[in-house]
């Protein structure tokens, strides 16, 4: 019998925590790293010679919305193909449980407006039979099904308010009754037992930028405060779990309004006593200390004791969208009415002059601040089916409504309303492209590089990607971070903050979630636009960027992805909070 199953030799070494890199072996057996170090041995199943490339841990991404697509993509991909091992569902507060039988349908629509997975494609890829109601019942669902990631998960509070007080009490804004309260933390109790980390919540206000399938705000966007902060309790009772929030009820950042969703976040982290992951912090060009203040505020709280960890968001991207899918200028309420409905619907609202004006009358600015920039700054990229249309190809709309003496809403939505909703815009990249700027960010301490929302946006965004553009951007095109301080951020770090133990660094011991990867040849592929895809259920597609550079990828020991082929292997893990003796040691591959 051989002394290894894998045996990588040569390799340049990044541990994780941030030590500095070694030239050595990693022996690999029953899904553990059983060695590392010189390896005299070369007993093993599989050699991998690992000489000129990186050796280091899989990505920890935490914020994604995988939770539908795991049932039919079990790599989770884009995310599985860019070096993520491990990924957290049940984000912001949207998921599949608890759920009786009659909200299933109803669960599903909450995601197809916000995070714009299709609907057709949820009842054909996860169905509507479900074996699970309660929390304990969907963590044992996802126990049973083949992944090829581990995947841990949040409770999400929205199918829990819906379950405990009603759909539409769980959606008017009143606060629990104490019964309610009472049955709302016995439920949260009990998903803590079963394993789950911890809690997801958007608290986006009434009019959210991520609005319900119908347009109206989620219930945690309307959840009161006090309501919030007692289920917070509940793990401070505990002493364990994460919560991921998003909180920013005031659209305006410079606004008291938004001094005081970060009072909040305070008062939420001192009651919680938990770490607490706080959605977004970012550098933009149009608000260019925005992120400076956001950093020392970080630092504050942590000095005062609050554990608040910033998400960064910091993927060079922009959005790719047509009007049939466009969802992110929600938070004006004129945006949000002209764009529900069907694509006849949607059209004559965005032809209606007098809902155009109320568009205009909103303050532009806020509406499409961190959303990919002013309306002017689009580009109109194709006019497919409408060759009359092809004058405006690669020309910004502002410089259109200048040329023809229209408001740039006017131009843009007179372009999209001929193109039958199918005209594709580009937005301007979302985050600052200055590398100075998104990677001080990026050191911070307090920041968990991510914001994939991996397995949502599937027609106009492929945030997925983060992982190589860091890598790529940041550490071998600009210098400024160092590899070791990367991997730190993408795997050590978040991995540590969620409370999880013995993944997201390598040492003897710990799950073999490795990836071995080519630096000089890391890509995005393509690396500016996006690649259109068939291969959602029910025959939808999507936008995906693919990677190149990534040799070989291994999850729990076992390889799932070679030069980007896919290996059919399925040895992913749910991974339990605080269950770590219950973890199989063995890695289970199936074809």
């Amino acid at each position: 019998m051989a002394m290894f199953d894998i045996l990588i030799k040569n390799g340049t070494i990044i541990e994780g925590t941030g030590l500095p890199r070694f030239r050595g072996d990693i022996g690999i057996k029953n899904g553990r790293i059983a060695k590392i170090g010189k390896i005299k041995s070369r007993s093993a199943d599989k050699l991998i010679d690992a000489d000129g490339l990186i050796v280091a841990p899989g990505f920890v991404d935490l914020h994604t919305h995988y939770d539908a697509q795991v049932h039919w993509d079990p790599y989770c991909t884009i995310s599985g193909w860019h070096g993520v091992t491990s990924v957290a569902i049940g984000n912001c507060g949207f998921g599949f449980a608890p759920a009786r039988p009659a909200m299933r349908e109803r669960l599903f629509q909450m995601m197809t407006r916000t995070e714009q997975i299709p609907f057709e494609s949820m009842v054909e890829g996860v169905g509507l039979d479900w074996e699970w109601e309660t929390l304990p019942e969907w963590m044992d669902h996802l126990e049973r099904i083949p992944k090829g990631v581990n995947l841990l998960s949040y409770v999400p509070l929205n199918p829990l308010l819906v379950h405990v007080m009603g759909l539409e009490r769980a959606k008017s804004g009143v606060g629990a009754t104490p019964a309610e309260m009472s049955e709302l933390k016995r439920l949260l109790n009990e998903a803590m037992d079963c394993g789950m980390m911890g809690f997801g919540v958007q608290r986006l206000g009434e009019h959210s930028l991520q609005a319900d399938f119908d347009g109206t705000p989620m219930p945690t966007d309307v959840m009161p405060d006090e309501d919030l902060l007692e289920l917070g309790r509940v793990l401070a009772e505990r002493g364990e779990g994460f919560v991921e929030m998003i909180n920013a009820k005031h659209g305006d950042p410079l606004s008291m309004g938004a001094v005081e969703d970060k009072l909040f976040v305070e008062r939420f982290a001192e009651a919680c006593q938990r770490p607490v992951l706080y959605n977004v912090v970012v550098a933009l060009d149009e608000l260019p200390e925005a992120h400076i203040e956001q950093l020392k505020w970080l630092h504050d709280c942590n000095a005062r004791g609050l554990r608040i960890y910033g998400q960064g968001l910091t993927v060079r991207s922009a959005f790719q969208f047509t009007l049939e899918h466009w969802n992110l200028y929600d938070s004006s309420p004129a945006w949000n009415k002209a764009t529900q409905g069907t694509v006849a619907e949607k059209m004559v609202k965005l032809a209606d002059l007098e809902i155009r004006q109320q568009m205009i009358a909103e303050n532009e600015s806020l509406v499409t601040l961190g959303v990919g920039g002013p309306i002017a700054g689009l580009k109109v990229q194709d006019t497919p089916g409408h060759p009359e249309l092809a004058k405006y190809h690669g020309r910004l709309i502002g410089e259109i409504a200048e040329t023809e003496g229209k408001h740039p809403v006017d131009a843009m939505l007179d372009i999209g309303v001929a193109g039958e909703l199918k005209v594709l815009y580009r937005t301007q990249e979302i985050t600052s492209t200055d590398p100075v700027k998104v990677g001080a960010l990026c050191r911070d301490q307090h920041v968990i590089p991510g914001i994939s929302d991996g397995g949502a946006h599937t027609k106009f965004f492929t945030g997925g990607s983060y992982t190589t553009d860091l890598i790529t951007w940041l550490v071998r095109d600009t210098g400024e971070m160092t590899l070791e301080d990367a991997h730190y951020h993408l795997s050590y770090l978040p991995a540590q903050a969620a409370g999880f133990q013995d993944r997201g660094y390598l040492r003897e011991g710990a799950p073999a979630d490795i990836i071995v990867y080519d630096l000089e040849n890391l890509k995005r592929v393509p690396e500016v636009d996006y690649e259109i895809v068939h291969d959602f259920p029910a025959g939808e597609w999507r936008r995906i960027q693919r990677a190149e550079g990534y040799r070989w990828i291994m999850v729990n020991g076992v390889i799932t992805f070679i030069d980007g082929v896919c290996t059919n292997a399925t040895p992913g893990h749910l991974i339990r909070l605080n269950r770590w003796a219950e973890q199989p040691d063995q890695a289970i591959a199936a074809a």
